[in-house]
């Protein structure tokens, strides 16, 4: 009779274990991260990453984010616990979090390793290709216990961006310098998601084959390039005074022919999916400089 009793339990034993397994997934630094139950306090450490919890649907389990979080609206009311270049531990701390999302390159390592040592589960991100944004999208919605919202959210980035592979993969070249920042005055190479987004419009990014992800360049190096196109992201979402400079330089391809561009850098320089409406503008603007040729 004990033997028939435990046979008959087993069922239901085997469905308890299914309640209680770990939510896993494999972070951008290759680590496992385990919780044993979606995540309910998360905070983000950098804009980008709270752009994208939210996107995966997780807002409502959000209890903090860092500076220039400010996307969407709703990020802008949650408790700031630094910036991204420093952060406030003790903020980090007095919030009780049961998932962090760190940013891999941008945030201090020893700051998020102390709170690795205290054993706070941290996620590293580090979306480097298109791919990467729907991928962590499905990932957040895993941990966060919103699968379905995160798939249509990935899903829908993903054929965003094909349908624009697909548009523009027989259009003539056009080459193109994209301004990150001024002062120093910087660039992307061919690692950043940026560059990829130029080399979907059917762009080539001048700068690409530099080693580092966002190098540091002289205007000189931009003037020997000789681009056919610049595109700025400029200081705001409307403020293409990047852009100013350039003018002088009337011989250049990208002057003579006014191809001289702005993007709103939120949609184009961070990696969530708001950058299928910056790329869907930087082809815009690529399709403009063709006409010009």
């Amino acid at each position: 009779m004990r033997v028939l009793h435990w046979l008959l339990l087993l069922p239901f034993l085997a469905m308890f274990q299914v309640a209680v397994a770990s939510v896993c997934v494999t972070d951008d630094a290759q680590r496992e991260l385990c919780l044993d139950k979606p995540a309910s306090r998360i905070i983000a450490l950098s804009p980008g990453a709270t752009e994208l919890l939210f996107a995966a649907g997780a807002g409502e389990q959000m209890v903090g984010a860092v500076s220039f979080s400010d996307h969407p609206p709703a990020a802008e009311k949650l408790p700031r616990v630094g910036s991204y270049k420093r952060l406030d531990l003790e903020a980090v701390l007095a919030l009780d979090p049961d998932l962090i999302v760190a940013w891999q390159s941008g945030n201090p390592l020893p700051q998020v390793e102390r709170l690795n040592a205290l054993g706070l589960p941290v996620y590293y991100s580090e979306p480097r290709r298109f791919e990467d944004v729907s991928t962590t999208l499905e990932r957040f919605a895993r941990l966060a216990g919103t699968e379905q919202v995160g798939k249509g959210a990935a899903d829908a980035f993903r054929a965003g961006i094909d349908a624009l592979r697909e548009r523009y993969a027989d259009e003539s070249k056009v080459t193109v310098f994209y301004q990150v920042w001024e002062e120093p005055l910087m660039t992307v190479n061919h690692e950043h998601l940026i560059s990829e987004a130029i080399d979907v419009c059917g762009g080539v990014n001048v700068f690409g084959d530099l080693p580092t992800l966002t190098p540091r360049i002289s205007r000189e190096s931009v003037l020997e390039k000789n681009p056919q196109a610049i595109i700025a992201g400029g200081m705001g979402e409307d403020d293409p005074g990047w852009l100013d400079p350039w003018r002088k330089f009337s011989t250049m391809q990208a002057v003579k022919n006014e191809n001289l561009f702005f993007v709103a850098p939120s949609t184009l320089q961070r990696p969530t999916p708001q950058m299928l409406t910056g790329t869907r503008a930087l082809c815009r603007h690529l399709d403009t400089a063709r006409a010009r040729q």
